[in-house]
């Protein structure tokens, strides 16, 4: 009786679940308010993550998942990586039309299964399975489940209920199970503004989740989207056993299972460097030197073998090969840094051009990226250790403004590294111009950059002629038309940090007739010709990552046989985003034009956007300000 009574209940169970894939697997079914704005939709996500020890979790997973359109193709996620300790058990996948009726079917051995890292890699033991699915018809479903076994437990799976832009989610869910005897942390962001539920300590589940559209100028995805991260308090990496209760002790377990014995250098490069040094007046002279002497000998490539890719190679090893990862190349310099006496520390960030932190409240195996830091009077110098070009001391764009954890003998402390302030970030652009009476400009211009938009210009000098030429004329200067590049030189100051520009153009028929009169924009170099877009509910805050300051003067001289009929008033414009200064002055035939832009760094409420993007608007009305010429006759 009792063996009956268990398989009518696993019959029952069986039918429930069969039920409810078969209600999900139609496209149909999905409710109204989750096709809004939506790209996919993620009908059923069910993670479960088993922790047996601090060297082994079973992670399972099934999804299911509806692509509305071709751009939600990219949201399948039907992959997985692995290694030698990441076994795949289980991979499987199937797909259905429209109507739920299933059209094709993946096991484990149909799946692609490539290198996990791109062709700029020299080698890596991580590889992917991936489902290669080229879809006939929109919408399509994939149901994909997995199983996984982990023996390196230094990354616990995360959890995005909302997966991303033009992503709803309808049932969701996220279960950790642990039987072993390790403490497991957790750190939930943004769950009450979701409705996110909490079965137990460990086990929470969504429902119905709208997709979020992306807007201009939003923080961070995952600064307003719902998250859990996870992480064990001891944890193995490859084989070495870790500490992780706060920053301090996993700092210092990186200090001494990760660095430590991984610095000795050959004898010949100890007495060379200190040979370099010998006549330096200061630690930082010493750095400057040590880190240039790295920048000319080595050369970047991707290593991501061992510890995760997490493990530095040998410095010797570095010094022998003359090439490294940012791991290899950061603690090759702080080697040598140590040999002459200098202090320094191995720095584990997120490099980006947008800015993101890592999370000082949640020590984890957290960044992406590695660069030396140097104490220095109470402050920070930050060395970016894969550049063959980057001044000293130079960090702007990838690793500026940002919390960073930095691994001293004493453990791991989080600090910020370098804020680039809107007057540093300074470009100024200077311009002889002599416009005739048939609209044609000639102008020699040169340009100076300095602070973050130093980065963005001193790459140039290192491209060829061609594509210099089409820099100007289709990126920095693209709303010129007509325009003629007669002469370009460089000049990169890397003591100074400040890169100039010399460059020459001409401009047929810049100015355009209108009858007698003659129409000029004398801000010729510098114009805003893009706004924010508009919103009429905007849901997000803004944010304006890096402040900066545009100085321009130009001298445009123009011919006799012209006369100024109309010019514009002196503007001036100032609130909290920033200011705007523009003055036009005539005397002699020589026109004066100054233009000064100042944009402050900040983070704004959705309140003020509108008003930002005013001043935005004002800023290209006046840019595009004509003066009007009359022939003399």
């Amino acid at each position: 009786m009792q063996k009956i009574i268990l398989l009518v209940l696993s019959s029952l169970i069986y039918t429930q679940i069969a039920a409810q894939d078969d209600y999900l697997l139609h496209v149909n079914s999905i409710p109204l308010e989750l096709r809004v704005k939506s790209n996919a939709v993620v009908r059923f996500n069910d993670v479960q993550i088993n922790i047996i020890a601090y060297n082994k979790v079973v992670y399972t997973n099934k999804r299911i998942i509806t692509v509305l359109n071709k751009e939600g193709d990219y949201k399948v996620d039907a992959y997985h990586h692995y290694d030698e300790n990441i076994n795949i058990q289980n991979l499987e996948a199937r797909v259905f039309n429209s109507n739920g009726k299933e059209i094709k079917k993946f096991k484990k051995n149909d799946f692609k299964d490539v290198s996990a890292v791109s062709g700029g890699t020299l080698y890596s033991d991580s590889r992917v399975k991936y489902l290669d699915y080229t879809p006939i018809n929109y919408p399509y479903t994939i149901l994909f489940e997995t199983k996984v076994i982990y023996n390196s437990t230094a990354f616990i799976p995360s959890w995005l209920p909302i997966e991303g832009f033009y992503v709803s989610s309808e049932n969701n869910e996220y279960k950790i199970t642990n039987t072993s005897e390790i403490p497991i942390k957790i750190k939930t962001s943004n769950f009450e503004a979701y409705n996110i539920k909490k079965i137990s300590d460990f086990h929470y589940r969504s429902e119905n989740l709208q997709a979020i559209e992306p807007e201009a100028y939003s923080p961070d995805f995952k600064t307003y989207a719902p998250i859990l991260k996870a992480a064990l308090t001891q944890f193995d990496m490859e084989g070495i056993k870790g500490v992780n209760t706060n920053w301090e002790d996993f700092g210092l377990w990186i200090n001494n299972s990760l660095i430590s014995g991984t610095q000795e250098l050959p004898q010949a490069v100890k007495n060379n460097i200190k040979y370099l040094t010998e006549n330096a007046n200061s630690n930082m002279e010493k750095a400057k030197i040590v880190y240039e002497y790295m920048q000319d000998k080595t050369r970047y490539i991707s290593v991501q073998v061992g510890i995760g890719g997490w493990k530095p190679m040998e410095a010797q090893d570095v010094d022998r090969l003359a090439y490294g990862d940012c791991k290899a190349l950061t603690n090759y310099t702080q080697a040598l840094l140590k040999e002459v006496g200098v202090p320094s520390y191995y720095t584990i960030i997120y490099g980006a051009d947008n800015l993101i932190d890592i999370d000082q409240d949640f020590s984890a195996t957290q960044g992406n990226h590695a660069i030396l830091c140097l104490p220095n009077n109470g402050d920070y110098v930050w060395l970016e250790c894969t550049s063959k070009t980057n001044p000293f001391g130079y960090n702007a764009n990838f690793t500026d403004d940002r919390e960073a954890l930095i691994i001293t003998p004493e453990g791991g402390k989080i600090v910020r590294t370098k804020v680039y302030h809107a007057k540093e970030n300074l470009q100024e652009i200077q311009a002889d111009i002599i416009l005739d009476d048939t609209g044609t400009v000639i102008g020699e211009i040169k340009i100076q950059s300095k602070g973050a938009q130093y980065g963005k210009h001193e790459g140039i000098q290192t491209t060829t002629v061609k594509e210099q030429e089409l820099y100007y004329k289709n990126d920095f200067w693209s709303d010129l038309n007509n325009l003629e590049i007669l002469k370009m030189n460089f000049n990169n100051n890397k003591d100074s940090i400040v890169f100039t520009e010399d460059i020459k153009v001409k401009i047929p028929r810049y100015a355009s007739k209108a009858g007698n009169r003659l129409l000029f924009q004398p801000n010729l170099f510098n114009k805003i010709t893009k706004t924010p877009p508009r919103y009429k509910n905007r849901k997000l805050p803004f944010v304006i990552e890096r402040g900066y300051t545009d100085v321009d003067t130009y001298e445009i001289q123009f011919s006799n046989s012209l006369h100024v009929e109309a010019i514009k008033e002196p503007v001036t414009i100032k609130n909290k985003f920033g200011s705007y200064k523009l003055s036009i002055t005539t005397a002699n035939n020589i026109i004066t034009y100054k233009r000064e832009l100042i944009l402050n760094k900040g983070t704004y409420s959705k309140e003020d956007y509108q008003e930002f993007r005013d001043f935005c608007l004002s800023i290209k009305k006046h840019d595009s300000s004509k003066i009007v010429f009359n022939s003399k006759t």
